[in-house]
């Protein structure tokens, strides 16, 4: 459920920014039930403009971004997103497009809250953005078809809490999907507005347990009273209001339950809710303690329909919820007393007597680990130095380790390896490693390492095929090492030659996996086999679409030899070089180069000599003032830490102010780029 001041700013912008078009809803005063239904119907159905199914991921940056959670223009996805703690993941708008997944955070692609499946994936249901959300492939993929509904025991739980498993909602006992209360009033004025924009087409849709299989009331009577309950319980956000908005001008439609939620109860009535509260848990114990955790146990609660969940409470103030009668409570200080109770939830949000009190005392830790040892560098760019080392020990764990760089912190990491980025060319760094447990004791620091990075425009990496293993005749996909490089091809042969062995593609790929450095430009060699007319293959990096192409010529032609400039991408990036999809030209593959990532500090185009500084540094309060000319061009800045990893997207960042609010960063060294310029930073 919303906190206060987000269903206060839901207010203030229901009153302020969510009046539709003057006299959109002409004809609906008066009107209830299935008239004012079917009158919604002909409103939001005129003017509907399909854009097409691809056509969503163009919508989806002015639709679902983020601007009122982490508010850095990250793709809003309601499978991952944590209200009040950091995302476990999150995604860029454009990048890590599903594709392949096997876990959370591999990629994003379209949810259908009504499942395409019911309606054979017709137009224009199956790009209607008014019901489809970008979300985490994986979750998606778990939430399959299911109907939405409250959950008790998951056999599946996201990251932020997203449930799939047997339903207690009253009337149906199958596998529901259960979002976090935070978006269920989301899904269901979806929901609604889906029946309610194809209700005459309902009668030869799929119910999936969930739709009606005619005009009214359009949804399975289940389904209406948990969507009802979840409309009420979760009112209209901003976040809703500018989505909204956004999918107007984008489909030229509006969903009329964002704009008027009072039309959810004039249709559907008010749904039969559950008013009695589970029981108290009972016999809450402290199991055992860490320095900054504490394990609990209680018996369970009992209920008339179900218990969902209990939220467990410290020193009077909520803590974390739990689905089971466990928990173990994280953050806490060291050598300190607590006292915990616990509540149950059922699904209508009824909330039991607390449970007993139960105390314990955190563990005080003052030994630190040992040293890292075996530090080592593993390779080095132009502003790159990735090192090694094994892991240090301690009584209790270790948390993290610092990486120093001349004597200068350059961030973090739980990991025993990192990539240093950001650093400056043709200079020697000595690098060393000190390990840190979780209350902050530190380690004597690692064996030092020195390394010098390379000069702008040396050869980061390369591969000539020289150890590819021949293979007669024989399209497939393979894989191999070479250099420290683990690479891959598919719809590929290797019996072709060019300057020496060559892998050749058909309508497949040629990708390098987890290259270090970066990539600053790309040098190859292509050439067609057999027939074809000329053409280009396309250059993606991190799975995104540079724009960028390497030309081939027609049957015949001599190999090109093409030098593609201006990649400029940090830390550990992944190189594909693919065919496209509409051709059968076979086309080889010789002498692949690249130069490293280089830091860029004006603008690339020598167009402008445009640059800007930075203050305070190091910063101290989350706040950093950015000084320069034209600042108010820069459509989006953007934040990497000392690895070279993005950290944070922040759209017109100067657009109000000269500041930028950093989120919630470790200390470390940093790199805003605005534009083409660029400044480090020091965050303390």
């Amino acid at each position: 459920m919303k906190n206060f001041t987000t269903i206060i700013l839901a207010l203030l912008f229901s009153l302020g920014f969510a009046q539709e078009p003057a006299g959109y809803y002409n004809g609906t005063a008066g009107l209830t039930g299935a008239a004012l239904k079917t009158k919604l119907n002909a409103i939001i159905t005129a003017g509907h403009k399909d854009n097409g199914y691809d056509g969503l991921y163009n919508g989806y940056p002015t639709t679902d971004s983020d601007h009122f959670y982490e508010n850095d223009g990250s793709v809003l996805d309601m499978y991952s997103e944590r209200p009040n703690a950091a995302d476990p993941y999150k995604y860029v708008h454009g990048q890590k497009k599903c594709g392949n997944y096997s876990v959370e955070g591999d990629c994003y692609n379209r949810e259908h809250v009504v499942p395409q499946s019911f309606f054979n994936s017709k137009a224009p249901m199956v790009s209607d953005i008014h019901h489809i959300r970008p979300t985490d492939g994986k979750v998606n993929g778990m939430r399959s078809n299911y109907p939405y509904g409250a959950v008790a025991s998951p056999a599946f739980l996201s990251k932020n809490g997203t449930k799939v498993g047997p339903s207690v909602s009253p009337g149906y006992s199958g596998t529901v999907c259960e979002p976090i209360d935070e978006f269920k009033g989301d899904i269901a004025r979806m929901i609604f507005y889906f029946v309610t924009r194809y209700e005459t087409q309902l009668a030869g849709f799929s119910t999936g347990n969930m739709l009606g299989g005619s005009a009214f009331p359009g949804l399975q009577t289940w389904e209406r009273d948990v969507l009802l309950q979840w409309s009420i319980q979760d009112p209209v956000s901003p976040s809703e209001i500018e989505r909204n908005n956004a999918a107007f001008v984008f489909q030229k439609n509006r969903n009329p339950f964002i704009d008027h939620p009072e039309w959810v109860q004039a249709i559907w009535g008010t749904a039969v809710t559950d008013t009695q509260a589970p029981t108290a848990p009972s016999n809450l114990a402290v199991i055992s303690t860490s320095t900054a955790s504490a394990s609990l146990m209680w018996n369970a609660s009992t209920d008339n329909v179900a218990v969902t969940s209990y939220k467990i409470y410290v020193n009077g103030s909520f803590k974390t919820n739990s689905i089971s009668t466990s928990a173990t409570v994280t953050g806490l200080n060291q050598g300190t007393t607590y006292t915990f109770y616990v509540v149950a939830s059922d699904a209508a949000g009824n909330l039991s007597p607390q449970s007993n009190n139960a105390v314990g005392t955190t563990l005080t830790d003052s030994i630190a680990p040992t040293a890292p040892t075996n530090l080592s560098v593993v390779s080095v760019g132009s502003n790159n130095i990735a090192v090694e080392w094994t892991a240090a020990t301690d009584n209790i764990g270790v948390d993290s380790y610092d990486i120093y760089a001349n004597d200068v912190l350059m961030g973090s990491t739980s990991a025993i390896s990192t990539n240093i980025s950001n650093l400056n060319p043709t200079t020697t760094y000595s690098i060393y490693v000190v390990a840190k447990d979780a209350v902050g004791n530190i380690s004597p620091q690692s064996n030092q390492v020195s390394a010098t990075t390379l000069a702008v425009g040396t050869t980061c990496g390369n591969e000539h095929f020289d150890n590819l293993l021949v293979v007669p005749n024989q399209y497939s996909t393979y894989n191999w090492v070479s250099n420290g490089i683990s690479w891959t091809s598919e719809d590929s042969r290797t019996d072709e030659t060019i300057n020496g062995k060559a892998l050749t593609i058909r309508n497949g790929s040629l990708t390098a996996l987890s290259v270090p450095n970066g990539i600053g430009e790309l040098t190859v060699t292509t050439q067609l086999k057999y027939s074809g007319s000329a053409g280009n293959l396309k250059l993606f990096i991190n799975d995104v679409d540079t724009g960028k192409t390497i030309p081939y010529g027609g049957a015949g032609s001599a190999p090109i030899t093409t030098t593609v400039t201006g990649i400029n991408t940090a830390g550990t990036v992944e190189i594909r070089l693919q065919q496209n999809g509409a051709t059968s030209n076979r086309v080889a593959i010789d002498d692949i180069s690249w130069t490293c990532y280089v830091l860029m500090g004006t603008n690339e185009n020598a167009t402008s000599k445009s640059t800007f500084s930075v203050y305070p540094n190091p910063v101290k309060n989350g706040e950093l003032n950015v000084s320069g000319k034209d600042l108010n061009l820069v459509e989006n800045a953007y934040i990497f830490d000392f690895s070279g990893k993005l950290v944070q997207t922040i759209a017109q960042p100067f657009k109000n102010s000269n500041k930028v609010f950093l989120k919630n960063l470790p200390k470390g060294v940093y790199v805003l780029k605005a534009g083409t310029s660029t400044a480090k930073f020091m965050v303390e």
